[in-house]
């Protein structure tokens, strides 16, 4: 997937207690501790490697979200402050002891808009062949779109499950308008051959013919 559950806390930084409902929690712990370095969070008993909690995640300490920069073992994290930009030093959280932490991930969300995407390439496809999403080289520049539509799934499944509350179902109407716009503009280089090199660009929204003999 082009895009993480940190991108999608960059756009809604209280998505994890608005819709915390609506995520797939994989981990629920008390007794978690930060570190005085205010970046180092260990969980006892935790097995991020199990869950799959790395680098992209977010992980909620104290009701707080903070993105996790590293997973440095199976019980330790290293997580920041949402950064400006994911080049830019970590920014610590306050250090304590007997935290209540949860892990709570949007992936699903994003990986069905992530074969949107995809498909819309015609990558993986009848008409992308053998390409797969590796041939994609600009990945930065899809983040955007996997995010919007991966918001709109979530605020208007949210907004369903608690019968279509106004605010959630309004957010999800803005994203899906946001989706659609960007998803007119983006464009992905894609290497056709192998070799590293971009020779080819797709837009999502022109349709690709084959042509079959």
């Amino acid at each position: 997937m082009f895009a993480s559950d940190r991108d999608l806390l960059v756009y809604e930084p209280r998505l994890f207690d608005e819709v915390a409902f609506a995520s797939q929690t994989v981990l629920a712990a008390a007794g978690g501790e930060i570190a005085s370095d205010g970046v180092t969070l260990t969980v006892g008993g935790a097995d991020f490697a199990a869950l799959g909690v790395d680098a992209g995640w977010v992980v909620v300490v104290e009701g707080v979200a903070a993105e996790v920069l590293e997973r440095v073992s199976a019980t330790v994290l290293t997580i920041s402050r949402v950064r400006g930009s994911v080049g830019d030093a970590a920014m610590p959280l306050v250090a304590g002891t007997g935290l209540d932490v949860r892990v709570g991930s949007f992936r699903p969300q994003i990986g069905v808009v992530h074969e949107q995407v995809l498909r819309a390439l015609g990558i993986g496809t009848v008409a992308g062949g053998s390409l797969d999403e590796a041939s994609v080289l600009n990945t930065a520049a899809l983040k955007r779109v996997e995010c919007f539509g991966a918001l709109q799934l979530v605020f208007s499944g949210a907004a369903a499950l608690v019968g279509y509350d106004a605010l959630l179902w309004q957010k999800a109407q803005m994203y899906l308008a946001r989706y659609g716009s960007e998803r007119f503009g983006v464009s992905a280089l894609v290497d056709t051959d192998g070799d590293g090199v971009a020779d080819a660009t797709r837009r999502m929204n022109v349709m690709q013919f084959v042509r079959r003999c």
